[in-house]
Order: C-alpha cells, then sequence, then structure tokens
C-alpha cells in the first residue's frame, strides 16, 4: 500500500514543488551575504511547513477511518471535487491576471526585504510561504487525507510522508544543494534560473492549476459511485 499511497500523492507533491516565487526567493537568499544561514534556513521552514500539514491532515482523516468508513471516505472525496474546482478557478484567474506580451511581471515587494533577514526570519518565511500558499496547503491537506483514505498506518504512513515531504521540497532544496556543490560558480547559475522563472511564472502556475483542477476532480468523481 506505501507505493500506492506514494503515486497517488505525486501530483500533489509535483504541484507544490512547482513554486516559482519560494524558488525565486530563495536564490536571493544565496546571493545575498548571509547566504549560508539564510538559505538553509528557508528551506528547512518550507520542509516543516510541507510535514506540519500533511501530518496533521492524516493523523486527522485517520482519526475518522477514511479508509473504512463510507462516510469518511466520501468527505474526502468531496474534499477532491472542491479542490479540483478551487484549482480550475486559479487557472482561469491566473490566465486573466498574465502580464501582456512585452510587458515585466511586477516583482513582489517581498523580495526588497530578503537582503536584511535573519535566519529566523528566513527560516519563519519558509514556513509561512509553504502553509500560506492557496495552492499548497490544500494540496498537502489532500495527500495527507489521501494516505489515510489507502488505510496506512504505523510506519508505512511515516514513510510515506517523508517521501512526500522530499518530493514537494526538491525544487525549494535545488538552488541550495548548487550553492554548497558549486560554490563560487553558484551564482550565474542560480541567476539563470531567476530570470526564467520570473518570465516564465504565469504560464507556469495557469497550466499547473489545469493539471491540478482536472486530477483532483477525477479524484474525487467516486463520491458519486
Amino acid at each position: 500500500m506505501i507505493w500506492t499511497a506514494i503515486g497517488d500523492s505525486l501530483p500533489a507533491a509535483m504541484g507544490i514543488a512547482i513554486s516559482p516565487i519560494p524558488v525565486v526567493l530563495v536564490i536571493l537568499m544565496l546571493v545575498s551575504a548571509s547566504a549560508k544561514v539564510n538559505g538553509p534556513s528557508f528551506l528547512v521552514g518550507w520542509v516543516l511547513g510541507v510535514a506540519s500539514v500533511t501530518g496533521i491532515a492524516f493523523v486527522l482523516a485517520d482519526s475518522a477511518d477514511a479508509a473504512t468508513d463510507s462516510t469518511s471516505s466520501d468527505g474526502v472525496n468531496v474534499l477532491q471535487l472542491v479542490l479540483g474546482l478551487f484549482f480550475l478557478a486559479l487557472a482561469a484567474r491566473q490566465w486573466r491576471g498574465r502580464p501582456e506580451p512585452g510587458v515585466e511581471a511586477p516583482t513582489p515587494k517581498l523580495f526588497d526585504a530578503v537582503d536584511g533577514m535573519t535566519g529566523t526570519k528566513s527560516f519563519g518565511l519558509g514556513f509561512v510561504a509553504c502553509v500560506a500558499n492557496p495552492k499548497n496547503l490544500p494540496l498537502a491537506l489532500s495527500a495527507g487525507t489521501g494516505m489515510a483514505q489507502v488505510g496506512l498506518t504505523g510506519s508505512e504512513a511515516t514513510w510515506s510522508i517523508v517521501a512526500f515531504v522530499v518530493m514537494a521540497s526538491a525544487s525549494v532544496a535545488a538552488p541550495v544543494i548548487v550553492y554548497f556543490a558549486l560554490g563560487d560558480r553558484a551564482e550565474a547559475t542560480l541567476a539563470s534560473w531567476k530570470v526564467w522563472l520570473m518570465a516564465n511564472n504565469a504560464t507556469v502556475m495557469m497550466v499547473l492549476f489545469v493539471v491540478l483542477g482536472a486530477k483532483m476532480l477525477g479524484s474525487g468523481l467516486g463520491v458519486l459511485a
């Protein structure tokens, strides 16, 4: 069952991982004066955010016997349907708000505050960037409840959550790994990533929302059976 749970949660994990703005934030931290502290601190905050929401969702759904109780199972399916509609609405909003051709997307004001952040603030920002994101929170909740619906218990549940957190944190971890692996050579690579992510953020997010919306709707159709 563990591999079934990991496979089912993979789209949600990739949905969290595809987060251009948080990745740009950690890149900005890695080219700041406190790079060695702030970059890893942001990553730890992000990892804790994913793990806490997913774990809490699993515990609540498991305590409601989502794997065996038909009412609880239907509730999980209804949640999936609602999330599917939510993501399709986000896709439409992203499409309407996309920059016109040739117009540069505005830079979030938060970017200007990165240089003056401490390790503690970077950690807090990483946590908030994860759990307060209207995309990430429902995805982590969906993954946690889905694992409970499969019927995981004990170590299987723990390892499934760990695998989910690793996959969901891969994009934020990548710049940190590159920074420590390449040293002084990392700056050019990270700068190119930042430019691409900022230029393509709207398109990436719109496509992601459409895919996630379709996936969630498909997963929730079991309530109609």
